[in-house]
Order: C-alpha cells, then structure tokens, then sequence
C-alpha cells in the first residue's frame, strides 16, 4: 500500500500548523487505498546539520540522523505542511530536509502552506529543494491566509473552497506516489 508522510514542518511554540496538519490528516483518513500518517519533526529533534559526511553519502554517524532516516524511508510520498517565515519556509523543516538525501529520493512531494500571504514563497522555496534531492512535485497545492482562514488569527477556520483544492492535491500525490514506487523500491 502507497504510504504518504504528512511532514508538519514548524517546531514553533504556539505554532499554527499543528491545526492545519490535523486537517490534513483527517482530511487523508477518508482516502481508500494509501495510507496517510502524521510526522511531526518536533518528535526528532535535529540539531542543525552536525553529520560529518554528506548527507548523499549515506554514512549516517549520530542516532537521531538514523532514526530521522528509518522515518522517512519508509514513504512513498510526503506532503509537507509548511509556514511562510520572512518569506520562505521555516528553518527546522529546511534543517530536517538537509539532513538526508536517498530516503526522498524518487518520491512524490505536494504542499499545505500557510501564512500572510498563504505561504506561496515558502512553498516555492520547497519546490526548488525538491528538486534538488530528486522528489517529483505535484502541481496542486493548499495556501491557507491568516488572514482569511483563521478566526482573530488564532482558531483554524478554513474556508470551503480548500476542501476540494485538498482534495485534488491528494489524487496528485497519490497518482504520482504510486507511480514512482518502482523507482525507489
């Protein structure tokens, strides 16, 4: 079965995201046929990028670089949930994607952003690193606004129009997770 990580990419105390990777998840768990699962990288606790080696070598040298590869190895697929930090994405997602390189290799990626303007440039950002380690994009996406879909800045009230907009992000990842399954198998 296609196995796809929802990757919640802030650590941030009071963090918006938490709410909108909920969303997602549950959101996933009506999907028939792939299996969705919440990582949130506030679970691994990664240092800035302190491996000797790099990442593409695959000589991993510390525990918690280990355990953050067996994760993220086990996926088809990842759809990133991200903020828009002066515009790009947050920097402990950016640190979690740097530490690996195989492990995303030949997988599907798609993207939930948030943020003033809906966390486009952070998603842009995401996209160009994509790419990089080889993970293939899906068009459609999520840009949730603070603006917009959340109640005095604080309580996630997303607007109607993101359901389907979610919806056509899934069949993306999904299609293109399964797919390049043969690639990475």
């Amino acid at each position: 079965m296609t196995k796809i990580a929802i990757i919640l990419g802030s650590t941030r105390p009071g963090r918006r995201g938490a709410d909108v990777a909920k969303w997602v998840l549950d959101a996933a768990s009506a999907r028939a046929g792939v299996e969705y699962e919440l990582v949130d990288i506030a679970d691994f606790p990664l240092p800035h990028l302190d491996e000797v080696d790099l990442p593409s070598m695959g000589q991993y040298a510390n525990d918690h670089t280990k355990k953050w590869a067996a994760k993220i190895a086990q996926f088809d697929g990842f759809l990133f949930v991200t903020p828009e930090y002066n515009r790009s994405t947050s920097g402990v997602l950016k640190n979690a994607i740097d530490y690996l390189y195989a492990e995303w290799n030949n997988k599907a990626a798609g993207f939930v952003s948030y943020g003033s303007v809906g966390g486009t440039r952070a998603v842009e950002h995401l996209r160009l690193i994509s790419a990089e380690l080889q993970m293939a994009t899906v068009r459609s996406q999520v840009s949730l606004s603070l603006f917009t879909d959340w109640e005095n800045f604080t309580t996630f009230a997303p607007g109607p129009q993101h359901a389907d907009a979610l919806n056509a992000l899934f069949g993306q990842l999904e299609a293109w997770s399964t797919a390049l399954e043969p690639l990475h198998a």
